[in-house]
């Protein structure tokens, strides 16, 4: 909107505590809520770890080989670890609209965008929460996750965002149910699974590029560890969805 401050946007090198994140997205939505905060999304990885949403089943939960941290988020189990971009994304509805269901949409079509740009053909789905591919090649009907969507708002700013799949242990994910999803036709990929060998700094510049043409103009934040900025505008240069 003309006149909306640049949503600060943090990347994060190495890997982030779970707990420490959790910390750090509570104050600042507690400041973005109060004003006076901006906005923020934050790129980072975790060490390998199950989370539980609000939705999760404990029969979910096949072998629990890593710490698992119980979370606030909507959506059922995920899996987090080295080499899966998370997206912590905290911005403020009631400046954007207060519409969950389009913030959600948006969030899938910011990770359909971004996978386009990695030459990877990312759609969604009705009754399947996140983004997927199509696996013509594993079988009929065979489809497989790529990209995880799990928010959570709190005095309508959202907190929690998107997990994207770049090049992580896919065998990780046997410990939980993804997303409560068991049938077999459905499993979980990666950009490295499906032969794109990108790398983070190339899917951080394509995160950041596709995230302003939806949600609005972003400034790097003082002291991130950004990795690559193609094509990322500052403030000075661009002027004036729970599931």
């Amino acid at each position: 909107m003309p006149g909306q401050a640049p949503v600060e946007w943090r990347v994060s090198g190495g890997l982030t505590a779970y707990e420490e994140a959790l910390d750090v997205m509570a104050a600042r939505v507690a400041a973005i809520a109060d004003g006076t905060e901006p906005e923020l999304v934050w790129l980072l990885q975790h060490p390998p770890l199950y989370s539980a949403g609000s939705s999760a089943k404990p029969a979910e939960l096949i072998e629990p080989r890593f710490p698992v941290f119980a979370t606030g988020r909507g959506g059922q189990f995920s899996y987090h670890g080295p080499g899966q971009q998370i997206a912590y994304v905290m911005l403020d509805l009631r400046r954007r609209g207060p519409d969950v269901r389009r913030f959600v949409a948006t969030l899938e079509e910011w990770i359909i965008r971004t996978l386009a740009a990695c030459g990877v053909q990312g759609e969604r789905r009705e009754h399947r929460i996140g983004v997927w591919v199509r696996r013509p090649e594993l079988g009929a009907g065979r489809e497989d996750k790529i990209a995880a969507i799990g928010i959570r708002v709190q005095r309508w700013v959202t907190l929690h965002g998107v997990a994207l799949n770049v090049d992580c242990d896919l065998a990780h994910f046997s410990g939980i149910v993804p997303c409560g999803v068991s049938d077999a036709r459905y499993g979980v990929t990666s950009l490295a699974d499906l032969g794109r060998p990108v790398t983070m700094a190339d899917v951080d510049g394509a995160l950041g590029r596709e995230f302003e043409g939806l949600f609005g103009p972003t400034l790097q934040a003082v002291g991130s560890t950004e990795n690559s900025s193609p094509g990322r505008r500052s403030a000075s240069s661009s002027g004036p969805p729970t599931r």
